[in-house]
């Protein structure tokens, strides 16, 4: 793969209904309904919305034999008004509604944690290679019925790995990792070419962008090694909804859709389901802005794991740099203050002047020309400015630097000057691969040079700069290039907006905590309560906490194991019905609905994690 140049994977098609993917075909967009699958006429009107919205496919879950004995009349009655979208099955832990399913829709997605395999429990088990060989085949034997009906009825299949609902064998042999994804993928893989049924797509999903992405790397290198280009599924699960949904998708999804990755894609946002889909769209169309390029000259550093990456070892500059978390620098060039104090940057850029008001907490950077050593304020020089360099006397200096302005001259004054923080810029389509070449060259020449990277837009809506910015920045912060991120828009959005946008991308990386983090799904016909009223409850008693996780989940198919990382869990256990959680343990079970929200702040109350808002 060229980390410097984007072009698409090559994948093989796979047919669903009218709609192939993979191959040549474009990116599609797909979301899921959150209507009950037995309600006929509520889920044939939102697939309606969801379709005339943009997608060009339309999950439905069957949880059972009776929805998806419904998915028939669902199907027909969408057809007679004219609408061909292929529509896909969403199966957990029944085969036997699988194999109903596959008779009346285009897709199935199963899930290879709970196919055959039982429900998770977290428990300790421990498998000879004998037994784990029986397990193996216990899987062939009932994949293998349900692929036959699936050639019947020409239905393709999604395998839907999670991280959140891998199976307790896979996890005590793998653990809670990538490469136990990518095995449990690889099982039902391995059975399909060898039954030779190849209508399949494969998605490897989880809340923590940097297992996902790690996870659908590794897997994509481990299906070349054996042969097989089956298409990939993109999406981030329980991304939440608002800014914090737009961010993460766009980060994770993005970073995969900008190395060729990703044949559909599905936004999953903790709102309408129709809402879903013009993001995605948007997401896609500007990565595709890439296509076609001017060629970039990279050079893959030696020390470079793509499949593995780890944070670049730099310097420590001030606060910059080593093992300290990204800094965000905000620019004022209009002179007017607006910071946030939630969102506080850690260096404000004036350009030539310094403001008459400073904020408080906040460091300085001004233009070198005009720099006169002012106390707590850091020059900037541009690559023309290299003679200025070494007669400041500063221990800390910030230099704009573009990839192909990086000559000869400049990393002999960089080898000199390790005191040197670089601002990399981009003009360049394909702004990634630019400042990728920009950091594996400082690598390639031995320099520990801390990088922060300046993104420029003219957007004013803010869901747009936020998308935008969270693409780019994706595979820069999950490759471990990234130690700061400086975002400047020249549209109408507020400084307070750009600043919290950045903050919003280093933690949906996985980089900065800066707020608490809701791992929120985004319902299906499977929730028995209102999950949007609910987040909402729950955002305005906890969203001045710091630092916590806490997961909202509809219903127990996912939620114990997506939100294990979680320091709480909010979870349906049934009609009206909610389960708490402290971690992975299950602290009360079945408490009513309207008392649940009071409920699990007192839970976090009584573990000492709950501090009243100021």
């Amino acid at each position: 793969m060229d980390l410097f140049n984007y072009s698409r994977r090559e994948t093989a098609e796979v047919n669903v209904g009218g709609a192939p993917l993979g191959s040549s075909h474009p990116i599609r967009i797909q979301s899921m309904t959150n209507t009950p699958t037995p309600d006929t006429e509520a889920c044939v009107a939102q697939v309606k919305r969801i379709v005339d919205a943009g997608a060009d496919y339309v999950r439905l879950t069957a949880q059972g034999i009776k929805e998806a004995e419904n998915l028939k009349n669902i199907n027909a009655a969408l057809r007679h008004d004219g609408y061909m979208v292929p529509l896909v099955a969403d199966i957990h832990f029944n085969p036997n509604v699988a194999d109903v399913a596959a008779r009346y829709v285009e897709k199935v997605r199963i899930n290879p944690g709970n196919y055959v395999d039982g429900a998770r429990t977290f428990k300790k088990l421990e498998y000879t290679d004998e037994e784990y060989a029986k397990e193996i085949q216990k899987i062939r034997e009932r994949l293998v019925p349900f692929l036959n009906i699936c050639k019947e009825n020409h239905t393709a299949i999604r395998l839907g790995v999670n991280h959140g609902s891998l199976s307790d064998r896979i996890r005590n042999r793998y653990g809670d990792t990538p490469e136990g994804m990518v095995e449990s993928c690889m099982e039902f893989l391995r059975i399909c070419v060898s039954e030779h049924f190849t209508n399949v797509v494969i998605s490897m999903k989880s809340s923590n962008t940097a297992v996902m992405v790690k996870s659908v790397r590794l897997l994509a290198s481990v299906m070349e090694k054996e042969g097989m280009k089956f298409p990939f599924h993109l999406g981030v699960t329980e991304a939440g909804e608002g800014e914090d949904g737009r961010i993460k998708s766009a980060l994770g999804i993005g970073a995969l859709l900008s190395d060729g990755l990703g044949d559909t894609i599905r936004v999953s946002l903790s709102e309408a389901p129709e809402a879903e889909v013009p993001v995605a769209r948007k997401l896609v169309d500007y990565v595709l802005q890439r296509e076609g390029h001017p060629y970039i000259p990279g050079a893959e550093a030696a020390e470079f794991n793509y499949l593995s990456p780890v944070r670049r070892e730099t310097a420590v500059l001030h606060n910059i740099g080593g093992d300290q978390v990204p800094v965000v620098i905000a620019e004022r060039l209009d002179g007017k203050g607006g910071t946030n104090p939630e969102f506080r940057p850690d260096y404000i850029y004036t350009g030539h002047h310094l403001p008459e008001d400073r904020e408080a907490g906040v460091e300085y950077i001004v233009d070198a020309d005009l720099w006169k050593g002012e106390k707590d304020t850091y020059p900037a020089f541009n690559s023309e400015q290299l003679p200025f360099i070494g007669g400041c006397s500063a221990d800390l200096k910030f230099l704009f630097l573009t990839y192909m302005a990086q000559t000869d001259e400049v990393i002999a004054c960089l080898k000199q000057h390790p005191e040197i923080v670089i601002i990399s810029q981009s003009n360049h389509p394909n702004r990634l691969g630019e400042h990728r070449a920009l950091v594996h060259q400082l690598m390639n020449e031995g320099l520990k040079n801390p990088v922060v990277f300046f993104q420029h837009y003219e957007e004013n809506e803010a869901e747009n700069f936020q998308i935008k910015a969270a693409i780019d920045m994706g595979a820069l912060i999950l490759d471990g290039l990234c130690d700061g991120i400086f975002l400047y828009n020249q549209g109408n959005l507020s400084h307070a907006t750009v600043d919290a946008t950045a903050f919003g991308i280093l933690q949906a990386g996985r980089v900065r905590t800066s707020k608490t983090e809701y791992i929120s799904c985004p319902g299906c016909g499977r929730t028995l309560y209102n999950l949007e009223s609910t987040i909402a409850r729950i955002k305005a008693a906890t969203s001045h906490l710091k630092g916590l996780k806490i997961g909202i989940m509809g219903c127990i198919v996912n939620g114990p194991g997506e939100m294990a990382d979680a320091d709480y869990g909010y979870v349906g256990a049934g009609r009206g019905k909610i389960s708490l959680y402290k971690k992975k343990e299950c602290i009360e079970k079945n408490i009513p609905e309207e008392e649940a929200v009071e409920k699990l702040i007192e839970l976090i109350k009584a573990n000492g994690d709950y501090t009243e808002e100021k």
